[in-house]
């Protein structure tokens, strides 16, 4: 089932997905396994999986220099998607990017998938902060998460990237892709922003997942906006509960996203991540209890470091 059968089949009542990281290379998928125990007993209707590009990063010589390598400190999410689907039985979603992936590179990733009967995604461009595009050829990559796109929609037709047909493509990828309620980072203004999350929906993404907030009113204004442009595919949000300290100043720094005063006053005080993570926790909770009286098509969790304060949300919402 796609992510938009699963909400518009549950009758009005918000479906629960979460997204997982795989391990760091030499760990176990275990450390992923136990995630998803913890979790699995609200019901998810989906499970995302993160991507990760491979990084450039320089390792000091011993005569001074410095030389470049390249590092992937992750597994594929191919694999990861694939364990947890067939383990649990819960529809994977991976993340597709662009970022650090050529296109061909894009297509594998794609042929596998198809393979293994994991067909739905979440595409995106990705983090480019740490990769040496000075290096790499243009013409091998996708610039926009809009081209990664259109590969996507080329493949559901049957159509591989030299243009020959492929076979055995039955069931078509569904698709979703992300939202900004405060502005990308690299968007001149609110109205372009718009713009591209119109031309996603138009080119075929069957919803929007919202990049993390801690202000629903800015959620809730951005769901107007949308819907007076003309879009109508539900908007999921995404909730990131706060369980350390320095994620007060770490999160608006890396995703862009404004702490509420009446928040970030609270965490000031906290003496203790333990305390941070109480804050934090009850923030998420009053804040899912309002999206729900919203009527949200469903709620998504951001569970890097959280897994336990989603556990304690979802017991006190769902």
């Amino acid at each position: 089932m796609t992510v938009a059968e699963s909400i518009r089949t549950a009758g009005g009542k918000p479906i629960f997905s979460f997204e997982v990281l795989p391990p760091l290379k030499g760990n176990s998928i275990e450390r992923v396994y136990r995630i998803v125990d913890k979790l699995r007993e609200f019901d998810p209707k989906y499970i995302n999986i993160t991507s990760h590009h491979s990084e450039s990063i320089y390792v000091p010589q011993p005569d001074g220099t410095h030389r470049k390598v390249t590092v992937r400190k992750r597994p594929g999410t191919v694999a990861v998607a694939a364990a947890l689907q067939n383990r649990y039985g819960i529809p994977a979603v991976p993340h597709i990017i662009c970022k650090g992936f050529t296109k061909e590179e894009t297509e594998y990733a794609l042929l596998d998938l198809n393979f293994l009967g994991i067909h739905n995604l979440l595409l995106l461009r990705g983090d480019s902060k740490s990769i040496d595009t000075a290096s790499q050829d243009p013409s091998m990559f996708h610039e926009h998460a809009s081209d990664l796109q259109r590969q996507v929609n080329e493949f559901n037709t049957g159509r591989s990237l030299d243009g020959s047909a492929l076979e055995a493509i039955d069931t078509p990828f569904a698709y979703g892709m992300a939202c900004y309620p405060e502005k990308h980072e690299e968007a001149p203004n609110a109205d372009s922003d718009l713009h591209y999350a119109r031309m996603k929906v138009e080119a075929g993404a069957q919803y929007l997942v919202t990049q993390m907030f801690f202000d629903n009113q800015k959620y809730y204004s951005f769901v107007d906006r949308c819907r007076a442009a003309g879009i109508d595919v539900p908007i999921i949000p995404g909730i990131k509960p706060i369980v350390l300290r320095n994620q007060l100043t770490v999160l608006p720094r890396v995703f862009r996203s404004d702490i509420p005063e009446a928040l970030a006053a609270e965490l000031r005080k906290a003496r203790t991540d333990a305390d941070a993570a109480a804050i934090g926790t009850e923030w998420a909770v009053g804040q899912c209890r309002d999206l729900l009286a919203h009527g949200v098509p469903g709620l998504h969790f951001y569970t890097l470091l959280a897994s336990d304060a989603v556990r304690e949300v979802a017991k006190n919402v769902l």
